[in-house]
């Protein structure tokens, strides 16, 4: 029997259970808000003011990828009802191009022999703050910039007056913000600097810096002077004398050396800093000669004021000031804080899904005061490969990343009444029946399967992705053993029980390694 034959019988417009991941699921996409979640999401999701910190550990299929998508529908909800009070949503969850940056920059300094396992063993927790920094900033850029910002397939509202607020915002959060965006903002195409200077005249800083306005300055004397030399000389031609010529030679000459000598130590101090920034922050693509062209635009005293990223026994701290003004500035313009979620930490290509690297990749995030940030929440959905590592670290590692404050969930897992509803629900989000006659799971089957044994059934699968997959095959199987002229729609139990063993089996070997979905 055609497949499709079977599901036109029972009323369905597509299969239910054929997709596998939550970010390519029609379905899912359909029916995210009324959708069964899981029941630890309240504490997941938390508060939105003041944001806190969760950290899950799941298996792979246990739904993490659409709590991360929920988490953006749960925002975005908060936002439409709060638009002078939102909430600045940034998903980490792409660590290829920053990991790939990371790991080259340290192999250039260590060598081309290191091997990755190497290489990442140094990955910092700096490395992880200014990368968010970066999706942040870049974030904000583009909703002053451009009065929109998609992210995941969803345009982010921009908060009223926000044009006023950055014009009454006062110069220290003006120039923090144009520090951040030179430092931080990574524009999806185009140069950087000419955004910079868009966002500048926005904020009406930099717009001619002192450097600029020293050397049009010095370039004027040397002229004078030049200028000078030449009448004497005609002077002198014809005949004629300049008492006065050299007193004020000497004069604009003097103007003009001292002029050209300011410009090019503020010169050498933008390319040291520069230079320095570059190395210290090898997470964020940045050329010397463009953050010159953005630093030489501040004044000396703004300048002198900030928090860089530089190497010194408070580093770390410097980060985390920066976080602070960050967050500074998202308050004045419309955001009353910042939500990360972290995801597919183990997708990366140079982690290849191996737990010693993931370890190595999210360990130095468990930390106490990164997790604990005023005004930022920190969602991390982990593989639960590092749940098992995590319980033979020490006391001292446990004290350090206070894991009893991080609204821990230990491991994601799912009930089999759970699954049944989440399953139910989906089939009604495929059904073209009246809602006064919606459709049950134990439609599709005979009368001896019971929705009891379903549930069992769905128990032992353990995970959404895994019980989509039972039911996928149950459905095929039954088709595939139906013959065309001798059609039945009604599942039988034999046909369940033949696929629940099949998969059973497959989700222990899964469990253990053995299987590769």
């Amino acid at each position: 029997m055609n497949v499709d034959s079977f599901l036109t019988h029972h009323g369905l417009t597509e299969n239910p259970f054929e997709a596998e991941e939550a970010r390519h699921d029609p379905v899912y996409a359909r029916m995210i808000d009324s959708s069964t979640n899981h029941p630890d999401f309240g504490k997941i999701l938390g508060q939105h003011e003041p944001p806190s910190t969760a950290i899950v550990f799941g298996e792979k299929g246990s739904g993490k990828t659409a709590i991360r998508l929920m988490i953006s529908r749960r925002v975005a909800a908060h936002n439409e009802s709060n638009p002078d009070r939102q909430m600045l949503l940034v998903v980490y969850d792409d660590l290829n191009p920053s990991l790939d940056r990371v790991v080259q920059w340290r192999r250039s300094r260590t060598g081309s022999d290191a091997s990755v396992d190497q290489l990442l063993s140094g990955y910092r927790l700096e490395d992880h703050q200014d990368a968010i920094l970066s999706l942040a900033v870049t974030q904000l850029v583009d909703l002053i910039l451009t009065h929109k910002q998609e992210s995941n397939g969803q345009e982010k509202l921009r908060p009223p007056a926000m044009d006023q607020r950055l014009k009454s915002m006062p110069r220290r959060l003006r120039c923090d913000l144009a520090v951040l965006a030179a430092l931080y903002d990574q524009p999806g195409s185009g140069p950087i600097v000419p955004r910079w200077r868009k966002l500048c005249n926005r904020l009406r800083v930099g717009r001619l810096g002192p450097v600029a306005a020293l050397s049009y300055a010095a370039t004027a004397a040397t002229v004078m002077t030049l200028g000078l030399l030449v009448g004497h000389w005609l002077s002198k031609a014809i005949g004629d004398s300049w008492p006065w010529f050299m007193p004020v030679t000497g004069v604009t000459l003097s103007a003009s050396l001292v002029l050209w000598g300011l410009w090019l130590n503020r010169q050498g101090a933008a390319w040291l800093l520069s230079r320095r920034l570059q190395r210290e922050m090898p997470a964020v693509q940045r050329r010397i000669k463009a953050m010159m062209s953005m630093l030489l635009r501040f004044r000396r005293g703004d300048l002198e004021r900030q928090s860089w990223p530089l190497p010194s026994a408070d580093q770390q701290n410097r980060r985390y000031e920066l976080t602070g003004h960050l967050v500074e500035v998202l308050n004045a313009v419309g955001f009353s804080g910042l939500t990360v979620v972290i995801d597919r930490v183990d997708e990366p290509t140079l982690i290849s899904g191996k737990a010693d690297r993931m370890r190595s990749l999210v360990w130095p995030m468990l930390d106490n005061k990164f997790l604990q940030q005023d005004r930022v929440g920190l969602k991390m959905l982990l593989p639960i490969e590092l749940r098992y590592m995590l319980y033979r670290e020490s006391s001292d590692f446990f004290q350090g990343a206070r894991l009893d404050k991080q609204n821990l969930i230990d491991r994601l897992s799912w009930s089999g009444a759970t699954l049944y509803d989440m399953c139910s629900s989906r089939l009604r989000a495929c059904s073209d029946r009246h809602e006064t006659q919606p459709i049950s799971l134990t439609d599709l089957f005979e009368t001896d399967v019971t929705r009891e044994m379903l549930i069992d059934a769905l128990d032992q699968m353990q995970q959404p992705r895994d019980a989509f997959k039972f039911l996928y095959n149950v459905i095929q199987e039954h088709c595939r053993m139906s013959p065309q002229d001798q059609l039945r729609f009604k599942i039988a139990q034999l046909t369940v029980d033949t696929v629940r063993r099949a998969q059973s089996q497959r989700v222990q070997e899964l469990q253990r390694g053995l299987a590769p979905a």
